[in-house]
C-alpha cells in the first residue's frame, strides 16, 4: 500500500466570494436549502445553486435528478472561474454514480478550490485527493438539518473557510479508546463508502501512514463490523498511524457500537479517539482531509501542522 500523499491546499475564502451549491447525491428539502443559503449570505458569500439541486429522478427518487445532470452540475460549478468553493447541499446516496462521469482532466485544468461535504461525499473526497491532488473539507452541507440549526457547526465551518489559521487545533468531544499520539496525513470519511469503494477507481489504495477519520449513520453494529472487517481483510488499514472516530447516529446503543470499534480497531496498536464530534451529529466539526496533523488521543485533539486552506 502507498502512503497517502499530501494534496494541494486550496485558497481560503474572502468576503464576496461565490460558492456553488451542488447535489451530487440525494434530493434536497427546499426549506432547509433556503435556510442554509441565508446562512451563507450572512457570511457575505454569494451562493449560487446548481440547476438540478431541487430535482428528483423520475424512477429513482432517492437521487437528485439523473446521474448525467448531477455530474454536469458538479463539473460546471468546478470549472467556473468565478466560483471559489463548491459545497454539497446534502448527502444521501448517488455520488458513486457520478464520480466516473466527471471529466477529471478538465477539472484539474480549472485549478484548486475548496470542496465541502460529508457522508456520501466521501466518494468525491477520495476522488479529489487521488485525481486532483487536492485537500478537501469533510464538513456540514448547505441543507443539512444539523447545520442550519447549529451555531457551533456554522461557526467552525466559517472559521475554517475564512480564517483557517484560527483552527489549527481541533478539540473534539471524545476520549481515548486507545491512548497515544500519532502524526500523518488525514484521510477517510464515511465507513460504508470507504468499504464499498475498495477496488474502484479514484480511491486511496490504503491508509498507510495516515490519520484515518471514520463515522457512519444508520448502520447496525454487525454492519459496522462487516465494513471494518472488509477494510482489515483487504489490507486497507495496514500501517495506519492513528484513527479518529466520529458520530454513529442511528447505529444502535453506543455501548454496542463501541464494542465493535474496540474489537475491530483496538488491536491495530495505534492511537484511537472516539466520539470526536464530526459526521452526523449536532455541532459537527469541519475536518480537513489531506492535511498533515498530529493526533493526541489522550487529550482528544487534532493539531494541524498547516492550516486547512492557504
Amino acid at each position: 500500500m502507498n502512503r497517502p500523499t499530501r494534496p494541494t491546499r486550496p485558497a481560503r475564502l474572502t468576503a464576496g466570494a461565490r460558492i456553488a451549491v451542488v447535489a451530487p447525491s440525494g434530493p434536497v428539502v427546499e426549506e432547509r436549502l433556503q435556510a442554509g443559503l441565508d446562512i451563507l449570505r450572512g457570511w457575505d458569500l454569494d451562493p449560487v445553486v446548481a440547476p438540478h439541486v431541487l430535482a428528483e429522478d423520475g424512477d429513482l427518487r432517492y437521487l437528485a435528478g439523473s446521474d448525467a445532470d448531477r455530474a454536469a452540475d458538479l463539473q460546471r460549478a468546478w470549472c467556473d472561474p468565478a466560483v471559489s468553493a463548491v459545497l454539497c447541499a446534502r448527502g444521501g446516496y448517488g455520488a458513486q454514480r457520478v464520480v466516473d462521469l466527471l471529466d477529471w482532466e478538465a477539472m484539474r485544468a480549472a485549478g484548486p478550490k475548496a470542496f465541502v461535504g460529508f457522508s456520501d461525499a466521501t466518494v468525491l473526497h477520495e476522488a479529489f485527493a487521488t485525481r486532483l491532488g487536492l485537500a478537501t473539507l469533510y464538513g456540514p452541507v448547505a441543507a443539512g438539518a444539523d447545520f442550519v440549526k447549529s451555531t457551533e457547526a456554522q461557526e467552525h465551518l466559517r472559521a475554517t473557510l475564512f480564517a483557517p489559521e484560527t483552527v489549527r487545533t481541533i478539540s473534539g468531544r471524545g476520549t481515548a479508546l486507545v491512548p497515544g499520539r500519532a502524526r500523518g496525513v488525514t484521510v477517510g470519511g464515511c465507513l460504508t463508502l470507504l468499504a464499498t469503494g475498495l477496488g474502484t477507481p479514484h480511491t486511496h489504495p490504503g491508509a498507510r501512514g495516515g490519520l484515518l477519520l471514520l463515522e457512519d449513520v444508520g448502520e447496525a453494529p454487525y454492519s459496522l463490523d462487516r465494513s471494518i472487517t472488509q477494510l482489515l481483510r483487504s489490507g486497507w488499514l495496514d500501517g495506519v498511524a492513528g484513527i479518529l472516530l466520529g458520530s454513529w447516529d442511528r447505529c444502535g446503543p453506543y455501548e454496542r457500537v463501541r464494542a465493535v470499534l474496540a474489537d475491530r480497531l483496538g488491536g491495530l496498536g495505534v492511537p484511537v479517539v472516539e466520539e470526536f464530534g464530526f459526521g452526523h451529529c449536532e455541532g459537527a466539526l469541519t475536518m480537513p482531509l489531506g492535511v498533515t496533523a498530529e493526533l493526541d488521543a489522550d487529550t482528544g485533539t487534532l493539531t494541524l501542522l498547516e492550516p486547512a486552506l492557504r
